[in-house]
């Protein structure tokens, strides 16, 4: 049977953070003693109020269809953490509950972008961005940036990347893959330029909890009402709380363009889990004490995988100031980073995520959402590596 598989999924790269955890924890099941840097998702547990809320649910028989939008105390949940956290007034009807940070984005691109259109995304950005993109056929448009500029993109950058076509500007800071957070300063300037240009901004801030020495997320829609009708913000449960697996994520909009995902929620996925939901409220009305020491820690782990691998030869990296990723260049090592990652896990028994998955060869993202333990073993390993590619 020849089967006709659209130009759409044809087009698609699947995901190589999803590919190197699968195969290293396949090598895991096999016996063998494999360090994985590659998961970008919280090595704690989800908090037991959290569990005990759905649990509680799931035993009451919460477990029919809800609103495809989520349930109503869900959405005000979420309209009170921004304001809360943020400063920003969202209506219960801006706000959709979706399955995960990763299905908000997804919604807001296919909501917003068609055929012809364009969306500016800054390198190295995560992998997910471009291929939405392209599901809703439309082009990314790619802004390079690299460590000498701590991967930030500038104004300048921005507007001379703007076109008619261009719908969207998507924003990620805490970063995913580098770590990287915009000052206020910076957020602004990136805010006033697609105010000027009358160009949507997706600003996703799921890391927004997870930021160290001293730094500070603001959210691009607080400056003023018009940024703030220039901006859907995507965001999640997964990360500052540890419930990758619970597939909860929100986002806030426009009014309109609010509508515009429910209805595309309502024919594709119809309502997240019904009792993940009710976790949800726990975890955003809840006591917030796990955060402190979560926080701690991941620091504890950053400044040691920091200082660690600048001193490895043929490696050099900034520093994160969010998130638990950092973003070390290797070129250094003569490798590029999918020969050097494949490299490093046959030989070293090491999994990394190669830097050209998103959109940067000359690095690698390492993950800090695991025991120091690991991370010590791990990167002792990857010094003996890349010592024997020098000779050193």
């Amino acid at each position: 049977m020849n089967y006709h598989i659209s130009q759409r999924a044809a087009s698609l790269s699947p995901s190589l953070t999803l590919a190197i955890d699968a195969k290293a924890k396949q090598m895991k099941a096999e016996g063998q003693d494999v360090v994985g840097f590659g998961a970008g998702e919280p090595d704690f547990d989800t908090p037991q109020h959290i569990k005990d809320a759905a649990a509680e649910a799931l035993a009451k028989g919460f477990t029919k269809y809800t609103p495809s939008s989520g349930i109503p105390e869900l959405r005000q949940a979420v309209a009170e953490k921004f304001k809360r956290d943020n400063g920003l007034s969202y209506k219960p009807s801006q706000v959709i509950i979706s399955c995960g940070g990763k299905h908000s984005c997804y919604n807001v691109i296919l909501a917003t972008c068609q055929e012809g259109d364009e969306v500016i995304i800054p390198a190295p950005y995560w992998l997910s961005y471009p291929e939405m993109v392209k599901l809703a056929g439309a082009t990314p448009v790619i802004l390079p940036t690299s460590d000498k500029t701590e991967f930030k993109v500038t104004p300048e950058q921005l507007r001379a990347a703007i076109t008619p076509r261009t719908r969207l500007f998507i924003l990620n800071s805490p970063s995913n893959p580098t770590g990287t957070i915009y000052e206020p300063e910076e957020i602004k300037a990136l805010g006033d330029v697609c105010v000027e240009k009358g160009v949507l901004i997706m600003s996703d801030e799921i890391y927004e909890k997870l930021v160290y020495d001293g730094a500070r997320h603001v959210s691009v829609a607080s400056f003023s009402p018009a940024h703030y009708e220039h901006t859907i913000i995507v965001h999640g449960l997964a990360k500052a709380y540890s419930m990758t697996g619970w597939r909860l994520g929100y986002l806030a909009a426009p009014e309109p363009i609010a509508k515009a995902i429910d209805a595309i929620q309502s024919h594709s996925t119809s309502n997240p889990t019904s009792f993940a939901q009710k976790g949800g409220v726990a975890a955003l009305t809840g006591p917030q004490d796990h955060l402190a020491a979560w926080l701690a820690e991941y620091s504890k782990r950053r400044l040691y995988a920091w200082r660690r691998l600048n001193s490895i030869p043929g490696v050099s990296c900034v520093n994160a100031r969010g998130a638990f990723y950092l973003f070390p260049n290797i070129s250094g090592t003569g490798l590029k980073s999918t020969e050097f990652c494949a490299r490093l896990l046959e030989q070293e028994k090491v999994a990394a995520v190669p830097g050209i998955a998103f959109g940067a060869d000359d690095y690698i993202r390492i993950s800090y959402a695991t025991s120091m333990a690991n991370i010590e073993k791990g990167l002792e390993r990857m010094e003996r590596f890349c010592r024997g590619l020098l000779g050193r």
